[in-house]
């Protein structure tokens, strides 16, 4: 604090003032006060909601209301009148109250679009400003805006009137409108116990909230791009929410924290590796130091299922044998199956991964937040997640172009549909399980324009029933060729593939599938080769433990081209003219001859999603959230 009689700690405001006024005069913008009533000359404003006194954080406070109190103060609030006027007077006089027993009378400010501009008490503010303060006592008239679906802002801050309904929360402000119902869903599951609140979401922001916001800035979360509550919300996803933050805990997990949030924004660098060549280039000194000084490694695998019913979990299986064989003496290899898929998982994960294992691969989507929970707490390891979502700077990401099988065995379906419906089963719309609706649905269009394709969601990974309850709904509509994980037909050498997902025909007098048809199938030992060569020769290197250093994240996601992935069909009951249309699509698409997101592609409400000969991009597939125009969802 600095030190001095009352009118020098004003000359010292006003320098600030100063200093910072012509810092943004120099910028070529204002360096005065923002005034609401200039902001609202063109909003129509629907409503003013008198929500009473409460404390708001003072960063919040971002101007003044009347366009006339603006000039007498710089941007943060900083007086710029001289000392030896009026102005000048009542600013030392509150100094003076603040400072012997402290500012009590609540400010009046105008809320919009959760930001506070000053009524009344405009000096209030600059005192406080001055010393640092982090709260302040407002009587708040909140100014709804009419809702525009057009305007951003304004769809954000209606997701967080929604939020602030069910809660009262003004100091949650997130990012994304989506992430308030994620950020409620954590809340309505949140169980404090004893409190000394009525209000649980008072407890929460008392006893968790505020410690998480002041370990965040400590360790220099206000450096990042994002707000307090979007770090937050990635702690609870990870975590849950505690009933009273363990502070030490979280100390501890803060730094790697921040690592990751810092690539939680709009602007994050991923290097998706689409090719095998991009990963496992040796160089001279790389290979001369494995050979002088070899490392065997220990690299554990984690499956969900059990490894003789389950395919996908097989599929893996042989992906690990293959290794194990394929290296030797070089690597030794172990797994654990059965892992529980709930949230008991992290415990099973984290315990098998202590026992010494240099790389960890979780193959399951399910196990993706575990996983990431076990990278921060073993940096020491290196982790992979089998899943087609967003990379972590901790925790590599590895699947398949599994939309490049699915437009093929799409071709299948619409050449050998009668009734023009065909059925699709789906676990849920995330970008990979929409993209291999959309692929198949072109697959359908390429050769069937008149055929639809309907979807059904099962809401789960990985349950037969309800897979198969769902097909049979599909099929009362009509459906005779339906896609899914489950169905129960002949399966024969698919089996020696780990085939998860079938393509069938139903047979029209008993409607139940007949004929296995075709298949997406993995070739899981090329990925791990690839993975383990690239660590064995030093040129796979996971980012150091300080957390601001600029860093990537990583995505292999490779296609039929390097051999991981392919398609099976069946030789008796594909009819051959499909066949070799099938084989020579596949083999434009290995010489990157053909692309199965080739424009001009229509979605469901006839937008032109991609432009005449254009193609998406990686990225585009990965955040991929519409549907193709020959697709309907019904469930």
């Amino acid at each position: 604090m600095y030190e001095g009689n009352i009118s020098e700690y004003y000359i010292d405001a006003r320098n600030r003032g100063k200093k910072e006024y012509n810092r943004l005069k120099a910028r070529g913008v204002s360096g005065h006060l923002t005034s609401l009533d200039g902001i609202l000359k063109d909003v129509e404003i629907v409503a003013t909601v008198d929500l009473g006194t409460r404390e708001i954080p003072l960063k919040k406070v971002v101007g003044t209301y009347f366009n006339s109190r603006r000039m007498t103060f710089s941007k943060g609030f900083m007086p710029l009148e001289p000392v030896n006027t009026e102005f000048g007077s009542k600013w030392t006089n509150l100094c003076q109250s603040h400072l012997e027993e402290g500012i009590r009378d609540p400010i009046k400010v105008y809320e919009y679009l959760n930001y506070y501009y000053v009524m009344e008490g405009n000096k209030r503010v600059s005192v406080l400003r001055y010393f640092d303060g982090v709260k302040v006592a407002a009587h708040i008239y909140r100014m709804i805006p009419r809702y525009d679906e057009q305007d951003d802002d304004i769809k954000l801050y209606y997701a967080f009137l929604e939020f602030f309904k069910e809660t009262g929360l003004v100091e949650i402000w997130l990012s994304k409108a989506t992430r308030y119902k994620r950020m409620l869903r954590y809340l309505n599951a949140y169980e404090p116990g004893d409190s000394i609140y009525e209000d649980k979401y008072q407890h929460f922001l008392s006893y968790v909230y505020e410690p998480f916001r002041r370990l965040y800035k400590q360790f220099g979360g206000d450096q990042l791009n994002i707000t307090t509550s979007d770090a937050f919300l990635l702690y609870a996803k990870l975590y849950e929410i505690p009933k009273v933050l363990d502070e030490a805990s979280a100390e501890k997990v803060m730094p790697l924290l921040i690592r990751e949030l810092q690539n939680y924004g709009e602007d994050e660098e991923i290097d998706i590796f689409t090719n095998t060549e991009d990963i496992g280039k040796s160089t001279l000194l790389n290979t001369i130091t494995n050979l002088i000084s070899p490392k065997k490694i220990r690299v554990g695998f984690v499956y969900a299922r059990d490894i003789e019913k389950s395919g996908w979990t097989y599929s893996h299986e042989l992906g690990r044998q293959y290794i194990e064989s394929h290296f030797s003496d070089q690597i030794e290899t172990d797994f654990i199956d059965n892992v529980p898929e709930d949230k008991s998982a992290f415990g099973v994960i984290d315990a098998f991964a202590a026992k010494g294992y240099d790389i960890v691969f979780t193959t399951s989507e399910i196990y993706r937040r575990a996983t990431l929970r076990c990278a921060l707490e073993h940096p020491e390891i290196k982790f992979f997640n089998c899943s087609g979502n967003r990379p972590y700077v901790h925790m590599t990401n590895y699947f398949g172009r599994t939309y490049e099988p699915r437009f093929l065995t799409g071709i299948i379906a619409g050449a050998m549909t009668k009734a023009n419906i065909i059925g699709y089963t789906a676990t849920e719309p995330n970008p990979e399980v929409i993209s291999c609706i959309n692929a198949f649905a072109m697959g359908i269009k390429m050769v069937n324009p008149n055929a639809k394709l309907l979807v059904v969601w099962t809401g789960e990974w990985n349950n037969p029933k309800v897979s198969t309850d769902l097909s049979e709904k599909l099929i009362e509509r009509g459906a005779d060729i339906v896609s899914n994980k489950n169905l129960i037909v002949p399966r024969g050498v698919t089996w020696d593939y780990g085939v998860y997902s079938m393509l069938c025909n139903i047979n029209s007098e008993t409607k139940q599938p007949e004929h296995y048809l075709a298949s997406p199938i993995w070739n899981w030992g090329t990925f791990y080769e690839k993975i383990i060569n690239s660590v064995l020769n030093g040129t796979y290197q996971r980012v150091t433990s300080q957390y601001f250093e600029e860093s990537r994240l990583i995505n292999f996601w490779w296609g039929i081209t390097s051999g991981v992935i392919d398609i099976y069909y069946s030789k008796v009951h594909v009819p051959s003219d499909t066949a070799k249309l099938v084989e020579i699509m596949k083999k434009m698409i290995v010489a990157d001859q053909f692309h199965p997101f080739t424009g001009p592609i229509y979605d469901q409400n006839k937008i032109l999603r991609v432009q005449n000969n254009k193609i998406l991009t990686p990225e585009d597939i990965l955040e991929m959230n519409w549907y193709v125009d020959n697709v309907q969802i019904i469930l």
